[in-house]
């Protein structure tokens, strides 16, 4: 099919009505089914946004039982598909039973080509209106930062500075221990950026071997080497237009560094056994879990292609520096998890809570998924304990200060740790707490919690 003309599906078991109605509605990529076991087919094939189809259909063509069959089965396949179904002259009952199962509209036989036509136009126009309405909803209760679940100050402020950034063409460098959800910034980066309708290419600096990473960036033509049968696209390449995340830039080699600069500064590549200059239009993104200006010191990464990078710096804190997270994301992904595994309702007992608060995570955001995605699919009952998630309490002793600051921070990190662990409950905060609700807001206020 061309991607110029809209797939529209004709369920017609008469041969020369078929021919008269893809001549007829030629401006369409017409498909046609002759029977409801080839429509159901086409419709999986093609998913077609509009359906016309007759109700008397083999192996009874003057019953409309078989057509009916064929409504429900399509509004199952399809809910969104447009169902338009011909009817003969007297047969309004069944026209109207069809709208009741779901059909958009209907039309008498024989039809009129001009009525039809503005019937199947319309119902076009239904189905994008109502496409666009969802992605919109799905944007506004969605939005690109809300895979970063967070009540911590460090993190919001990120979070706000991402927002602002994404709109410009600056290059953000983020840094971050590994499992923090670099890489979730980086996406949002793209999908809040007028850049959004391009690709997000991906590529991890440290997974390829130094040998077949600048093919991979920079992409080679026919005969560059051995193996080259064809012209192949870099990653660099294949992102115009969008986003290219440089995952683990660190460990991006001396050689490929220079090579890498050369591009930022004058946004052209040469292929591999090319030489011609193509330019590219793309926002390079880069994170590392290592510090670039150790490494600058070292004589393993040039200051000058760090500066390229740097625009925009942004420092993820690990978890265990996220008061109140770690039990916030857990009761996440308890629900995002036993949804997945299709079991009931899950929660988190308190002797788990605490064992997730008290926990360190070394592996930051990640490890603490995986702990709870083994923790909901072993646990025998609804409820997950601390034997569930297999962790041990540690030492969370705060730093000796002077006694104002030692209560205030007290205070605070008791207030995060605790809205982390009713999952948001702010009466029962307060009862943990011992305090009121409006003494709760108070101290929200004072800290700048949110």
């Amino acid at each position: 099919m061309t991607e110029a003309r809209k797939p529209l599906l004709i369920v017609e078991d008469d041969p020369a009505l078929q021919k008269q109605m893809q001549w007829a509605f030629d401006q369409y990529e017409t498909i046609v089914a002759n029977d409801r076991t080839s429509a159901i087919a086409q419709v999986r094939r093609f998913e077609p946004a509009v359906v016309t189809m007759d109700l008397g259909l083999p192996p009874s063509p003057d019953d409309p039982s078989e057509g009916l069959k064929l409504l429900e089965e399509l509004h199952t396949l399809m809910p969104s598909a447009k169902v338009i179904v011909l009817t003969g002259q007297n047969d309004r009952d069944n026209a109207l039973k069809a709208i009741s199962m779901g059909a958009h509209d209907f039309c008498t036989k024989p039809f009129e080509p001009e009525l039809l036509t503005w019937t199947i136009e319309r119902a076009f126009r239904v189905h994008e209106l109502q496409e666009e309405n969802a992605r919109l909803a799905a944007a506004r209760e969605s939005p690109s930062t809300s895979g970063i679940i967070t009540r911590a100050p460090a993190m919001l402020r990120i979070c706000r500075t991402i927002e602002k950034v994404a709109p410009t063409s600056a290059t953000v460098l983020i840094l971050g221990e590994s499992g923090t959800g670099k890489e979730l910034l980086a996406r949002a980066l793209h999908d809040l950026s007028p850049r959004s309708g391009g690709r997000f290419v991906a590529i991890n600096c440290a997974a390829i071997p130094e040998t077949l990473l600048e093919s991979e960036l920079f992409g080679y033509e026919k005969g560059a080497f051995t193996g080259a049968v064809k012209q192949t696209l870099g990653k660099i390449e294949t992102a115009s237009g969008g986003t290219l995340f440089l995952d683990e830039i660190g460990d991006l080699p001396t050689a490929l560094q220079a090579k890498l600069l050369r591009f930022l500064q004058e946004r052209v590549i040469e292929r591999i056994g090319g030489r011609q200059e193509i330019p590219v239009d793309v926002r390079i993104v880069c994170a590392t879990h290592q510090s670039l200006k150790e490494q600058i010191e070292r004589g393993r990464f040039r200051e000058d292609l760090y500066y390229r990078l740097a625009e925009i710096v942004v420092d993820i804190p690990p978890l265990r520096a996220r008061q109140g997270d770690a039990a916030l994301l857990a009761h996440s992904f308890v629900r995002k998890f036993a949804a997945e595994q299709r079991r009931s309702t899950m929660t988190l007992l308190p002797d788990a809570i605490e064992a997730i608060d008290a926990h360190a995570w070394p592996g930051n955001v990640r490890e603490l998924e995986n702990v709870i995605k083994r923790a909901v699919i072993m646990a025998d009952s609804e409820s997950i304990t601390a034997g569930d998630i297999g962790l041990e309490p540690g030492d969370g002793d705060a730093d000796a200060l002077n006694l104002r600051h030692v209560r205030e921070q007290a205070e605070k990190n008791a207030v995060l740790r605790v809205l982390g662990r009713v999952n948001g409950n702010l009466s029962r905060a307060a009862e943990l707490l011992g305090v009121s609700r409006p003494t709760l807001y108070d101290l929200m206020h004072r800290y700048g919690l949110k």
